[in-house]
C-alpha cells in the first residue's frame, strides 16, 4: 500500500505538499492576515521570519541574497541545500517541499499558526 500512496497520492486521498515558492509565500500571507502569523504583525513580539526543513530539523533565518537578515520571508537567501530551482538571474524559484515558513524566537521555531496563537495569548495576558 505504501508504494501505491507514493505512486498515486491524490487518488488515495493523500495530500501532496507543494514546493515552497513566492506564490506559496503570498498565499500564506493572505491566509494569516490579521492573525499575528505574518512578519509585519509578529516582529514586535520578537519573532524573526525563518524557514524550517522538517526533514533535517534545520532552521534557516530569512535572508536577502547578500546574506543580510530579511524582515520578511524571502527565498533568495536560502542555501543551495534546500533550493531545487533557480531562474537564470539566480533568483530562487522553488525550494524543497520539506521547507515550511514560520518564525524563530529565542532559538525555537514557530509555525505561522503557532506564532499567531502566541500573539493572541500574549496579547490577552496584557489586558
Amino acid at each position: 500500500m505504501d508504494s501505491l500512496i507514493r505512486a498515486y497520492p491524490a487518488r488515495l486521498g493523500a495530500k501532496v505538499k507543494r514546493v515552497m515558492t513566492e506564490t506559496e509565500l503570498k498565499r500564506e500571507n493572505e491566509v494569516h492576515v490579521g492573525t499575528g502569523g505574518r512578519s509585519q504583525e509578529s516582529s514586535g513580539l520578537g519573532f524573526r521570519p525563518a524557514f524550517l526543513d522538517f526533514a533535517t530539523q534545520k532552521i534557516y533565518p530569512s535572508r536577502f541574497a547578500d546574506g543580510r537578515l530579511a524582515p520578511f520571508h524571502l527565498l533568495d537567501g536560502l542555501p543551495e541545500e534546500v533550493v531545487i530551482d533557480r531562474a537564470p538571474n539566480g533568483r530562487v524559484i522553488a525550494t524543497k517541499a520539506t521547507l515550511i515558513s514560520g518564525f524563530v524566537r529565542g532559538g525555537f521555531f514557530y509555525t505561522r499558526t503557532a506564532a499567531a496563537r502566541a500573539a493572541r495569548e500574549w496579547a490577552s495576558t496584557e489586558d
